[in-house]
């Protein structure tokens, strides 16, 4: 059965199908056209696809986007940060059940060239290219979901570590962007108008405050400061003995499902250790830039037990504004979400002993020193 689902889906858009031309041509230039003999026919989809897109990016400039450029950002962004896994996508599907609230979709991250111009109609006739459930998780999937920024800034040009997932048996790729640390500062610039330029449109298409998610913009605070000094952040932790295997899930499957090769996963346990240490080491560091009354963390395991009272705590603690307006949309999201369960892993021993030694610091600092002992 579950072979069938996966060749059933065989077809289904990867990331890389928004890219405009010159976006893709970079992505295969750079690594050499290095493609998997039997994801040939994918590329050459993509490409056509890639020239559509470049067209249509302009005409939707000359009839919207010139206007799009100049929309003011009224309401800083809320930024859900946290490593990859941790729950940050629970948290972006609570927050977004407020209407006073936005957020980009997966169709605007994914085709972000033109969505102003195409998304109503790929919401009407193309919904039955997109699996109903994420593949590592089982969580919704579609076009209106809410999805991580960072695809969007992939689609649209700018370097980005999830490039990697094109071709996962090379070296990681704009590892640098992770942080946006020691990058030059034209490109930083560039990083920034490319971004904002994104947003304004999410702004010009709906005017609201804007949910962010992406695992990347955890060390990438000083920089969102930059640019939105009042915005609110969430962080969102998880038990690192679920958060290790659950990530090696989740490259595992990006790998097999959006990749243009067929992925080895060599040295892929430590490009996890390394990038979570590199992305707490700068969220540390740069975390007192944050105001306390914007800053509020939670704990997954917190979040599923009591999902309305953590909202509610978020609320009051970041001055979101009235909750009994969001009550009644999360009480019903929450009585239809009853009996999901989360995938269950087992640890070897010495991947248990690695994480506590590599982790300790992240364990100890958001309490999960004391599930250690009781396990141990």
């Amino acid at each position: 059965m579950g072979h069938k689902k996966t060749a059933g889906r065989e077809w289904a858009p990867r990331f890389w199908t928004g890219m405009n031309f010159s976006a893709w041509w970079r992505l295969l230039a750079r690594n050499r056209f290095a493609v998997g003999w039997r994801f040939w026919p994918h590329v050459v989809l993509i490409t056509f696809g890639s020239l559509f897109h470049s067209t249509y990016r302009r005409w939707q400039w000359l009839w919207k986007g010139r206007h799009a450029a100049k929309v003011e950002i009224l309401h800083e962004p809320i930024f859900i940060v946290g490593h990859w896994r941790a729950g940050t996508t629970l948290l972006h599907e609570l927050l977004v059940l407020d209407e006073r609230h936005t957020s980009p979709t997966t169709y605007e991250c994914l085709v972000p060239n033109h969505f102003l111009l195409s998304e109503d109609f790929a919401r009407r006739w193309l919904t039955f290219l997109l699996p109903s459930h994420r593949p590592m998780d089982n969580m919704p999937a579609g076009w209106d979901r809410p999805q991580e920024d960072e695809f969007a800034l992939c689609n649209l040009g700018l370097p980005s570590p999830y490039l990697r997932i094109a071709f996962p048996n090379h070296p990681p790729q704009d590892a640098e962007y992770l942080t946006l640390e020691g990058i030059p500062a034209a490109d930083l610039a560039r990083w920034k108008t490319v971004f904002l330029g994104f947003l304004r449109q999410i702004t010009y298409r709906t005017p609201k405050r804007i949910v962010l998610k992406s695992p990347p913009h955890t060390c990438r605070i000083k920089t969102l400061l930059e640019l939105f000094p009042a915005a609110r952040f969430i962080h969102i932790v998880r038990d690192p003995f679920v958060l290790f295997p659950s990530t090696m899930n989740l490259w595992k499957t990006l790998y097999k499902t959006h990749g243009l090769q067929d992925p080895t996963f060599e040295g892929l346990e430590e490009h996890v250790f390394e990038t979570f240490e590199r992305m707490y080491q700068r969220f540390w560091a740069d975390r007192e830039l944050i105001a306390a009354n914007r800053f509020c963390e939670v704990h997954y395991e917190d979040l599923v037990r009591d999902p309305i009272g953590n909202l509610r705590t978020i609320y009051e603690k970041l001055g979101l504004g009235e909750f009994e307006k969001v009550l009644p949309a999360l009480e019903q999201y929450v009585a239809g979400t009853e009996g999901y369960k989360t995938n269950r892993y087992e640890l070897a021993p010495e991947l248990r002993e690695e994480i506590s030694r590599r982790w300790i610091g992240y364990i100890r600092r958001y309490g999960y020193e004391e599930r250690m002992k009781d396990e141990g």
